[in-house]
């Protein structure tokens, strides 16, 4: 039986496990080796890091874990994961399992890209789909922006900051702009255009243009999309967190979920999805984790 189990290797299990570790509580990191952000050359808006590999930055974080012995770090995919009367219980795709008093679900999200040809090519490397992780490096170019209704018009005013040459593509008619939609979007000289698409193209492992099925092309350095709901990880729904519509875990103070005991820290959770937040929540989780566990051996 561990102190904590923490599920997810990326900035916020990381972050957890090394306060964790400077507490002295025994620790297991689970890390099945799929962030997120794997497809991405650099991670920005870290302070310390900006423009750092994110492999980069995990690797060194897991080095300075190794210099304290209570925390293990172990490669692997838990499958499943229950509550019990005093902790929870954690399964691994080996058949192995592990047992913890408290357990972090840092397991980030799924993000579900626009079934469009040549999305996924440049995916990480042209198309995005963070203003504030990738705005600054197509700053000032032509940046077209996919999506309908209110969120592709959100995310097109948001992209202002960065470059006034943009076009938001609707991917079909825009039913659900209203007239005030198109007329605030007008004022910003963000042009509407409602053809179908039919794929990105580029050079160079980089989007060029955006293709419509008539044919017709429309330049562009970077595409920006409005994700729909992202998929949690089915640990998630499985110990029976709640969710909210887009597919994160409304976690309370400190990241604490409505399962006692059960912390969610990073994308999963509830706030902006940051690599430096995800920290941050992982450390929060860990300081409230050592809290608990204080008051429980103390009392």
């Amino acid at each position: 039986m561990r102190d904590v189990i923490i599920v997810g290797g990326g900035p916020a299990g990381l972050s957890a496990a090394l306060v964790l570790a400077r507490c002295r509580r025994t620790v297991l990191l689970i890390d099945a080796g799929h962030p997120r952000n794997a497809v991405t050359a650099r991670m920005n808006g870290y302070l310390g890091h900006d423009g750092c590999p994110p492999g980069e930055l995990r690797a060194t974080a897991r080095a300075e874990l190794a210099r304290y012995p209570s925390v293990e770090c172990r490669d692997g995919e838990a499958t499943d994961a229950r509550r019990e009367e005093d902790g929870f219980t954690v399964v691994l795709a080996d058949g192995r399992t592990e047992r913890a008093r408290r357990l972090i679900l840092a397991t980030g999200l799924a993000t579900e890209l626009p079934p469009v040809e040549g999305f996924a090519e440049f995916w990480g490397h042209g198309v995005h789909h963070c203003p504030y992780c990738d705005g600054y490096e197509n700053r000032d170019a032509p940046v077209v922006v996919y999506g309908r209704g209110g969120s592709g018009k959100g995310l097109a005013l948001e992209l202002t900051s960065w470059t006034r040459d943009l076009v938001l593509c609707t991917d079909g008619p825009a039913e659900e702009l209203s007239a005030s939609d198109r007329d605030r979007l007008a004022r910003q000289r963000i042009r509407i255009d409602e053809r179908p698409v039919a794929r990105l193209e580029g050079e160079d492992g980089r989007p060029v243009r955006l293709r419509f099925a008539d044919g017709d092309a429309l330049p562009c350095r970077a595409l920006f999309f409005a994700p729909a709901a992202c998929a949690p990880s089915p640990l998630v729904e499985r110990i029976g967190c709640d969710l909210t519509p887009k597919g994160t875990v409304p976690t309370r103070d400190y990241e604490q979920s409505n399962v006692p005991g059960l912390y969610v820290a990073g994308d999963a959770s509830r706030r902006v999805q940051f690599a430096i937040v995800a920290a941050a929540e992982g450390a929060m989780a860990a300081f409230a984790i050592n809290t608990e566990l204080l008051q429980e051996d103390t009392r």
